[in-house]
């Protein structure tokens, strides 16, 4: 059986708006930020699914907004830990590390920020998650979750190594849907879906 799986990134913060990285930083939603997810409109066969949170606030109150109802909040969601650099911006991490960023960042998958976790290890913590969603006897299922928790999940569905650019973005009022197959087997369905107004069937 083929599962249907959309994932949603939460709305925007202060700190997205900013370019600083959250990680496991509980952040909450900003007053811009919540109301832009109350424009936001799923598809109707994807608000009809049983879904899945992250813990951190920033997803359960985007959940909470979308009025999705019974949503069980799933520690695997949570974000990409990005250890000691939590509360840092990309440019200026690559201003002051210099040569290390750079090596650090053209590990791929390996990617590890000090502290953290990679994006492998990402991968690792979504796979039983995958096989519970597979094998839920559910036509469709949601999750809602961060940008890189949904960039692992693209990598797992296209082979992407992430050394080199995907091709492909996560942008803010964004869904993946992807299809599920084979207990935890993932392909790209549709690209990204704008949940302000588009729609993807």
């Amino acid at each position: 059986m083929t599962v249907r799986l959309i994932a949603v990134r939460h709305g925007p913060t202060r700190w997205n708006r900013d370019g600083l990285m959250q990680g496991r930083a509980d952040i909450p939603l900003d007053g811009p930020g919540r109301r832009e997810v109350a424009r936001w409109r799923l598809p109707d066969w994807a608000r009809a699914a049983p879904w899945r949170s992250s813990p951190l606030r920033r997803a359960t109150e985007t959940a909470h907004i979308l009025g999705l109802d019974h949503v069980i909040t799933d520690e695997r969601l949570v974000e990409m830990d990005w250890g000691r650099w939590e509360g840092c911006s990309l440019a200026g991490l690559r201003a002051r590390h210099g040569e290390e960023m750079r090596t650090n960042e053209a590990r791929g998958l390996e990617f590890r920020p000090p502290g953290g976790e990679t994006p492998r290890e990402v991968q690792a913590r979504l796979h039983p998650l995958l096989r519970e969603l597979a094998g839920s006897g559910a036509e469709a299922v949601g999750v809602v979750s961060h940008k890189g928790v949904i960039r692992a999940l693209l990598a797992l569905a296209t082979g992407w190594d992430m050394l080199r650019g995907p091709g492909f973005r996560v942008p803010e009022g964004s869904a993946q849907v992807f299809r599920l197959e084979d207990r935890d087997r993932l392909s790209l369905a549709c690209p990204a879906l704008a949940l302000v107004p588009e729609r993807c069937g």
